[in-house]
């Protein structure tokens, strides 16, 4: 990139901090009325991760006391449903620790080795949950269902008076998890999506409490019929949806770690923004790269207008950074490099890259 790009940098001599103002100078003192576009930290992150951890709380004691008591109900009634559920409680009780590590370490201050800072951790963490749920839980549920299914034997019934009391103190445990995940995701801007930690603690409650209709559904035309095809069929079902959520959240993981844009509209109003500055003729190229939850990077080549001064190149970068962040806060890492576009380029902007 050019110089102006490199953190504000101008052959003119004057340095600019990262956040645009001159190091000589602050912004009010050299351009008056620029106290509106000062960029406006992003507000709500702070409370948000209270609020994201205190939910993880709340679903990691729920899982561990229901994983303790689906395994005892399990073992007493020889149910294969309840054991999967059990095996499903525990990794999702796994998964909670790993999102806890990620809610600390994402929060690390920027440092030498990682300019950009440690929110890509949070993705990390959230890949090793969906790891978690597909081994632990879908995999031995369906293990558990098959292993049923070879059973020759008559299964016993007895004790599975038990295993449902359970199921249905898990079911209300679980369903108290879940309203409190969905509660704060209706209050929090940019819903589920915007938080990786929330959105797998809402997958793993909607997928337990889903999980336990079918294990009580599986135990009870197990009790009715006597065939443990019933229930090997419910231990089955649950094994195949853990995996299908396990993968999903594994998806949304990969994408974001190996470096997710943000969305198109996003980036279709910064190009606006940009082509509407007077002092820009067009928007060569467009990069944008998700650094966190709420740290997006947006690197962009710009082709100047002509008949601007390359001494005031300075000040019009520093004030189109400023207004582009202060519109878009999470923009926090913001480069412009002034380039000199192509005539096909000056006639027809290409699309937006996302890096």
């Amino acid at each position: 990139m050019s110089e102006a790009d490199d953190g504000g940098r101008h052959d003119g001599g004057t340095r600019v901090r990262d956040d645009g103002t001159p190091d000589g100078g602050t912004r009010e003192e050299r351009e008056p009325g620029a106290e509106a576009e000062r960029p406006k930290p992003a507000s709500g992150g702070a409370s948000s991760d209270a609020h994201t951890k205190l939910t993880v709380w709340i679903a990691l004691a729920a899982n561990l006391v229901i994983a303790v008591a689906k395994l005892v109900g399990g073992l007493f009634a020889g149910s294969p449903a309840l054991l999967s559920e059990a095996a499903h409680s525990v990794a999702d009780s796994f998964n909670e620790v790993f999102l806890l590590a990620a809610l600390r370490r994402s929060k690390r201050p920027a440092d030498p080795g990682h300019p950009f800072g440690y929110g890509k951790e949070r993705y990390f963490w959230s890949l090793l949950a969906a790891v978690g749920i597909f081994v632990m839980g879908g995999c031995f549920s369906v293990f558990q269902g098959v292993e049923a299914l070879r059973s020759s034997g008559e299964e016993s019934t007895s004790g599975y008076v038990v295993g449902l009391v359970v199921l249905g103190v898990a079911f209300l445990a679980e369903g108290t998890s879940l309203a409190r995940a969905l509660i704060q995701v209706r209050g929090q801007e940019g819903g589920i999506g915007s938080d990786p930690a929330l959105r797998t603690v809402v997958a793993e409650d909607g997928t337990a409490v889903l999980g336990v209709l079918l294990a009580i559904a599986g135990m009870a035309l197990h009790m009715t019929t006597g065939q443990v095809v019933c229930e090997a069929a419910a231990s089955l079902a649950i094994g195949v949806l853990l995996l299908f959520v396990a993968f999903k959240l594994g998806a949304d993981a990969r994408d974001q770690l190996i470096g997710e844009g943000a969305d198109p509209e996003t980036r279709e109003a910064i190009t606006a923004y940009l082509d509407a500055q007077a002092e820009i003729d067009g928007v060569a190229t467009l990069l944008t790269m998700r650094l966190g939850q709420d740290s997006l990077l947006v690197a962009a080549r710009v082709d100047l207008a002509p008949g601007h001064e390359s001494e005031k190149l300075e000040l019009v970068m520093e004030r189109v950074k400023a207004g582009l962040t202060a519109r878009w806060p999470e923009a926090d890492q913001v480069f412009l490099d002034v380039t000199e576009a192509p005539e096909a380029t000056k006639a027809h902007t290409s699309p937006d890259l996302t890096a």
